[in-house]
């Protein structure tokens, strides 16, 4: 099938990509010149393993391209999705929509005449779709037909190839038979390795992607609200999540006390969801989700306050290193990461602060410039008084304890994902914390 991709951040970048590599023709859409150029040449601008191979692949066999130009996606196909983005407003915890406008006001005046079908994929607050329709039809040309459609998308950064070729699950949010029997074409490989595909009305589609992820923030909020409460009383917050997870009710996914979630969607997300749900006049209903986000946003406080015990209370001085900035592995995203969060409040009390990251460390330094990025593991351990793993990559869980302590001026260690061997790292010399634990069972 010949379709368009509208929006080439993460979302959009990924979708397209692996819609050629499914061996549709796609023309990926953006305003931004550079981006546009990069991809045109092979270049990725964030970091997502398998991507590479796949955008090469399909380059090489013509079954992508890229442009700015919107009259060139009118002209080249009826099937056209919106990945845009739908960031938090500033100053508010409403979502900004102005992507979203945007790109339909660009597209929908310049489409041939016929039926055309435009397909959300952003995660929009609910309501958007019939809005969205509205507008569509406000701008479209005499002779021009064009229906909208939520598909949600359920990425999660690093698995993006992964969840998008071999998906879970199709959520199809549509107002006929004709545009889900379209979007069933076009899954037409994911649906037969096995995909279910579940149809149902705009609004619900797009709750589906809101809900989902106001779950799974409560999830890991919860576990980290025990974990204030094990450091209270000497439980192991560590034992009480297997005792949890073996529940089949419960589970034991995403039931890992640490420093909490961030990224790109899920903060910004449920905030946008409490917002809307006041202005449809049911906040109360998800008041919960309040205290979750501060939930959250406490376990980076907690860290602070971890790195004042270890220090003598005054970080003035001290030479800290923070090992991750993005805001999980296998990602250079460090929009709202708790790691970046901490080590720019460690700097702000007065500490030395040296961050370094695998894959974020440019990203990072855009972001957070003033603090020091070292360029590899060993130049950021070098005369730490403290060390703290702040984002799960596999080199930062593997690290050999004994080499380490050689480098560190002082081998203290606040372990804030809860993933590394205590007992291994104290036989190494290290006074280790950890979130959730108590000082005895964190070494």
């Amino acid at each position: 099938m010949k379709l368009t991709v509208l929006g080439l951040g993460y979302l959009g970048t990924t979708h397209a990509v692996c819609m050629a590599a499914l061996g549709h023709e796609v023309v990926g859409i953006d305003i931004d010149s550079a981006r546009v150029a990069a991809l045109s040449q092979g270049q990725l601008p964030f970091h997502e393993p398998g991507l590479p191979e796949l955008l090469k692949r399909t380059l090489d066999a013509h079954s992508i391209s890229f442009s700015t130009d919107f009259s060139q996606a009118a002209e080249f196909s009826h099937l056209h999705f919106l990945t845009v983005g739908t960031p938090q407003l500033p100053g508010s915890e409403a979502a900004d929509l102005s992507q979203v406008w945007s790109a339909v006001d660009h597209l929908v005046p310049r489409l041939a005449s016929g039926n055309h079908l435009l397909v959300g994929k952003s995660t929009v607050p609910v309501g958007t779709a019939e809005q969205l329709q509205q507008r569509v039809n406000s701008v479209r040309p005499p002779g021009v037909t064009v229906e909208v459609a939520w598909n949600p998308e359920f990425l999660r950064e690093g698995h993006g190839v992964e969840d998008t070729l071999h998906p879970d699950r199709i959520v199809v949010g549509t107002q006929s038979g004709w545009a889900e029997q379209i979007l069933r074409q076009v899954y037409a490989q994911p649906c037969a390795d096995g995909a279910p595909v579940l149809g149902m009305d705009l609004a619900t589609a797009e709750l589906v992607k809101t809900a989902a992820n106001s779950f799974l923030a409560t999830k890991i909020s919860f576990i980290n609200a025990m974990a204030e409460i094990c450091e209270a009383t000497g439980a192991d917050v560590q034992a009480l999540a297997q005792a949890l997870g073996s529940d089949p009710r419960i589970g034991p996914r995403y039931l890992h006390a640490g420093l909490g979630f961030g990224g790109g969607c899920l903060p910004k997300d449920i905030r946008a969801f409490m917002a809307r749900a006041g202005e449809l006049g049911t906040g109360k209903s998800l008041a919960f989700l309040r205290e979750v986000d501060e939930i959250n946003l406490r376990r980076r406080k907690r860290v602070i306050h971890l790195a004042e015990e270890l220090l003598g209370n005054d970080l003035r001085g001290s030479t800290i290193t923070v090992l991750g900035a993005a805001f999980k592995p296998d990602s250079d995203d460090v929009r709202d990461s708790p790691a970046l969060a901490v080590a720019g409040e460690l700097s702000l009390a007065g500490a030395q602060v040296k961050v370094y990251d695998p894959q974020a460390n440019d990203t990072a330094r855009r972001v957070s410039p003033t603090l020091s990025y070292a360029p590899d593991i060993s130049s950021a351990l070098a005369g730490a008084d403290l060390v703290i793993l702040a984002t799960e990559w596999e080199c930062f869980t593997q690290l050999d304890p004994v080499h380490a302590a050689a480098i560190v001026a002082t081998p203290r260690m606040i372990d804030a994902r809860n993933v590394l061997d205590a007992r291994q790292w104290t036989a190494a010399g290290w006074q280790i914390r950890a979130l959730g634990r108590s000082p005895q069972q964190s070494g």
